[in-house]
């Protein structure tokens, strides 16, 4: 009978959740297979990507006695993102590389290992980093960086099944196209546009949903230091690129079900618009971009798009939201007139055919890596004299988004998260300094949503950048080679977390930390909110005051997003260390978890 009873849980017929979705499932709560045991089945822990718990077992009160449980050294040290996926007391973590470990959550005890060998002829886009796994059906789904989508047996980590996602590499921008002058010309490049697959996939319906990622990621130059930020991002002026894509695949065999484009066949200019429903206004030479049209008109074939966040899904209208990257070239617009849709947007499609149903466009014509990283979060708003089923996103802008789910109108944002100053202000030749820039505002990392107090809670950065744009020497009578760069300053930076009352919009309360937050955060019950920094902080706040009630120092960088489970009765906090690259983060290789002390 209880393996009847597993079997009902891992195919998602008694539940089912977001990022890592036990399939065909509708409840909204983690699932509890016995009285005792509370998984952590998805990336965002369920299908409305809340990452808020209803454990309570470890609280305000109790926290100071947190204390390590196990950990695990995985052997591998390199940018480590992943979310933890804890489905019948057995923890499954993506390595960087798309290496996958299955461990006892109770003990940290390994139970199987798979190896990812990538394809040899493949350059990795985006680094190593991947962000989670999803679990359904008794098989394990991960996305690799060489932008292959592969399903394992949970039970033992054989390969099921392998396939090639986006078929082909595309062309990436070079060094050569740099002034002579440029120091960036002779510096370390550590990734280019290109096709790779970081997001956690979903499962829902019996169908796998994931998207690509490099698309319009632009030159990625290396800082000089090795405790620094990335150096610069490049946007060369040419064809690079392709359009990005989210498809559905069969959880059985793998075959696609669905496939949408990021940039759309036709239209992909929109309507040239200079203000968005939000009241954001943007400086553009309209008449120009007509003009270039002529000159562009295929832009729309290397239009970049990628698909960086995990979808949440509405089980009730069977419709996904997921945010969209920048366009490509990165930054520099001159070979892409127009609005350049579906770029930098917010999408809803029908889980079931992958047809459009509506987006929201938070930055057209983007000029400065304004991608929607973070994803997105459905709950009820509690606005404008009533309950409305609503999605919300953090953005880089520094804005809190929130929307009607049912049709995309624009209902709120919040108050700005971090110090906002020359918005949506051009690169210029001698360099223009904004921020929140290319880093966000909130970058990749996963909100947390208390529904019930009407809170989020956002881990955000405050990290100015200074936008140059360039041109190439070259000799009488020939074109010179446009590209735009952003590079951080020397100006101070750190983190921002924030606790945002939905219902005003206004700042409940912010803590300062000295560094960005980057990897998220967990909000519980408990009256608790979990989040890690750079240095290897990975502390406790009281989630009504923000006041730090617990701290644990690791050796390496806490730059994940924190999960919580309970097996045997006991309530587990985890989350991976192993530092950012991007971020001059240490980097490192280890899994923690910690608990309440044992009583006998």
């Amino acid at each position: 009978m209880k393996t009847v009873l597993k079997n009902l849980l891992s195919s998602g017929v008694v539940a089912g959740i977001s990022c890592l979705l036990f399939a065909c499932t509708h409840t909204a709560k983690p699932v509890a297979i016995n009285d005792s045991n509370i998984d952590w089945p998805s990336y965002g822990l369920n299908l409305e990507s809340q990452r808020f718990s209803s454990l309570t077992q470890i609280n305000q009160h109790n926290v100071a006695q947190l204390q390590a449980a196990w950990s695990v050294e995985t052997g591998i040290k390199a940018t480590f993102q992943a979310t933890p996926i804890v489905v019948n007391g057995i923890m499954y973590v993506s390595l960087p590389f798309n290496h996958v470990l299955a461990l006892d959550a109770a003990t940290g005890k390994q139970l199987w290992k798979y190896t990812h060998t990538r394809k040899a002829e493949w350059n990795m886009c985006c680094g190593p980093a991947n962000r989670g796994v999803a679990v359904a059906a008794g098989r394990v789904f991960i996305g690799t960086v060489d932008a292959r989508l592969i399903a394992l047996d949970a039970a033992s980590g054989k390969k099921l099944w392998d396939i090639d996602v986006a078929g082909s590499q595309v062309n990436t921008e070079h060094q050569d196209a740099l002034n002579g002058s440029d120091p960036n010309k002779t510096r370390k490049v550590t990734g280019g546009t290109g096709v790779g697959i970081a997001m956690a996939p979903v499962v829902y319906r019996n169908k796998v949903i994931i998207g690509i990622t490099g698309v319009g990621y632009g030159l990625h130059i290396d800082n000089p230091r090795s405790d620094a930020p990335l150096g610069a991002v490049i946007g060369v002026t040419g064809r690079y690129g392709r359009p990005g894509f989210l498809a559905a695949f069969d959880i059985n065999d793998g075959h696609q079900i669905w496939q949408f484009d990021t940039i759309p066949q036709q239209g992909w200019e929109g309507q040239f618009t200079t203000q968005t429903a939000d009241g954001s206004q943007f400086d553009r030479d309209i008449s120009s971009e007509k003009a270039a049209l002529n000159e562009y008109p295929d832009a729309a074939r290397f239009g970049g798009g990628s698909a960086w966040s995990t979808p949440a899904i509405d089980t009730a209208t069977h419709t996904l939201y997921f945010g969209t990257g920048n366009p490509s070239p990165q930054m520099n617009d001159v070979s892409r007139p127009g609005d350049n849709l579906y770029t930098v947007s917010l999408v809803a499609l029908d889980t079931e055919t992958g047809q459009y149903k509506w987006h929201y466009q938070q930055v057209p014509h983007d000029l400065w890596g304004y991608d929607l990283a973070s994803p997105p979060v459905l709950f009820h708003y509690h606005g404008q004299g009533k309950s409305i089923p609503a999605v919300g996103q953090a953005s880089k802008t520094g804005w809190f988004y929130i929307h009607d789910r049912a049709t995309g109108r624009f209902l709120a944002k919040s108050a700005a998260f971090v110090p906002q100053h020359n918005l949506f202000k051009k690169p210029s030749a001698e360099g223009t300094v904004i921020y929140p820039g290319i880093l966000g505002g909130a970058n990749w990392s996963p909100v947390s949503l208390n529904e019930r107090q009407q809170t989020v809670y956002v881990a955000a950065m405050h990290s100015p950048i200074k936008y140059t744009v360039h041109e190439t020497e070259v000799k009488a009578g020939e074109k010179p080679i446009r590209y735009a760069a952003s590079e951080p300053t020397n100006d101070e930076r750190w983190g921002v977390l924030s606790a945002i009352d939905l219902r005003s919009g206004q700042i409940a309360w912010q803590q300062k930390t000295s560094q960005p937050l980057v990897g998220g955060v967990l909000a519980t019950a408990g009256g608790l909110l979990f989040c890690g920094e750079g240095d290897g902080r990975f502390s406790a706040y009281d989630s009504q005051t923000g006041q730090r009630v617990w701290q644990y120092q690791s050796e390496y960088g806490v730059n994940a997003p924190p999960i919580t489970y309970q097996v045997n009765g006991e309530q587990y906090i985890a989350v991976v260390s192993g530092g950012n690259s991007l971020f001059g983060f240490k980097q490192g290789d280890r899994i923690l978890t910690f608990k309440l002390p044992s009583k006998h």
